[in-house]
This record gives C-alpha cells, structure tokens and sequence, in this order.
C-alpha cells in the first residue's frame, strides 16, 4: 500500500528537505506541495492524502487553520513540522501524529514516517477485518432462499421473501401475509423457520413468525402479556421474552 502524502510549507527549503527524506522510501506516493494553507485545505479535500506533513507557521492560514476548516471526515494523518516547540502540546491536543522540530534529522523524521506506517497498517487491518465480516454475513444470507414457493392446483407462484409480513400457522398449513395478499403453504411453521434468515425472521409465537423489518412496536395486552405491532396494524401474541425481541430489532 502506498502511502499517499502532501507536503505543505511556506518555505521552498523546508519542502525540499522533507521531498529529499522522502525519496528513498518506496512504500510513500508523493501528491504534491502546497505553499500555503488555503491551496493545502482544497487540495487535502480534493486527494484526500493519507498522510500530511504540514507546518504550524504560515501566512494567513496556518497549520491549525488548516485542520480547523477540514471536515472530521476529511482529516488525514498530520505530522506537524515546525521551527518551534511552543505549539507541541496544542499539536498533539488536535490529535497530531508527531511534531519534527526544523531542522529535524533524519533518524527522528524516519522514526516519525515509521509512527505512520503502523497506524496506518493497524487502520487497514481493522478495515479488511470489517469488509470479512461483512462478506461472510452476506454468504450467510446467499444460503436463504430469496423466494418462496407457493402451488396451488396446477398454479405456481413465487412469493418474494422480502415481502412477507408474517407468517402464520394453521395446522400442517401455513399462511403467508404479504400486504393485502395471503398465500397457504403446505409445510409446517417449523420448517419455514429452518429456511428463513434468523437475520430477517423471528419466530414470536409457537403459531407465527414475523418479518422483523414490519414490526412497528412492542407493546402490553392483558394479563401481563404482550403482543408485536406490525406496521400494518396487525397485532400477534407475543410468547418469547420481550427483551429478546427488543435486541434483534436494535441488531438491525
């Protein structure tokens, strides 16, 4: 991974000194060169760098500045470099990387370039993790059918999983509410359940699963019970404990 970086510095020397650091290190993309802080805030949210090496010091628009007008979302790694060491602690309370103090020598500013190598090889890894996660939940869904399959005499109809509200039991039959539409399965409710999402569908009652999505509240009936709200003003006794359902719909 490249590591893609400005150089922002009102000094032509100050800038060819960190270019010239930087030119044995292959792992590192140089952007460009900003000479002052207004061309380094567009140019900051326009290529959106990984690391910035910036001054504290500039005309107008310091280095502060700079950090100040970028949106949170927007804010790259920052090593500050700087002739003075008043602004170090003010530095580090935005949240800076490193501060180098001019000149720097070459082993601190390699130990600095180091700091951001790591941070950032910890910030991939925590993304790749997130994306695996991510890929296996979707494998997981890919094993649950899309649709239902619903035979009625010499009829086939193909019910879209999504669509489905609830469903009820009634017997060795099953009933599918899909908005103004029933559908009647010959297969149990526990069956169905096996082949749903847990994801997506909860089994409410020993007589009914609900699309988790449609549930509109949660809320007491008589006796100490309860019963699920769906969206569509169809209310179900609610068997399981409350809480558990409170936390597969905060899940979603």
């Amino acid at each position: 991974m490249k590591i893609r970086t400005l150089i922002v510095d009102d000094e032509p020397l100050a800038r060819q000194r960190i270019l010239l650091a930087l030119q044995d290190e292959p792992d590192v993309k140089i952007l460009g060169e900003c000479v002052n802080g207004g061309d380094a805030i567009t140019q900051i949210e326009q290529q959106k760098p990984d690391l910035v090496f910036l001054d504290v010091q500039m005309p107008e628009v310091g280095g502060f500045d700079v950090l100040r007008a970028l949106p949170a979302d927007c804010r790259p790694l920052v090593i500050f470099v700087t002739a003075y060491n008043q602004h170090a602690l003010q530095a580090f309370e935005v949240h800076a990387l490193d501060y180098l103090l001019k000149p720097f020598k070459l082993v601190r500013f390699r130990q600095s370039l180091q700091r951001a190598r790591q941070h950032l090889e910890a910030h991939d890894v925590d993304g790749r993790i997130a994306r695996f996660r991510e890929w296996l939940l979707a494998q997981e869904e890919k094993a649950y059918p899309t649709r239902l399959t619903v035979k009625s005499g010499e009829r086939t109809a193909f019910v879209e999983v999504k669509d489905v509200d609830c469903i009820e039991a009634a017997g060795n039959y099953a009933i599918l509410h899909t908005g103004a539409t029933n559908h009647i399965l010959r297969e149990t409710l526990a069956n169905l359940e096996a082949k749903l999402s847990p994801k997506r569908f909860l089994r409410v009652s020993r007589s009914a699963i609900v699309n988790l999505d449609r549930i509109k509240a949660v809320q007491p009936a008589t006796r100490g019970d309860h019963v699920v709200l769906l969206k569509n003003g169809k209310e179900l006794a609610l068997t399981r404990g409350v809480r558990e359902v409170q936390q597969r719909l905060e899940s979603l």
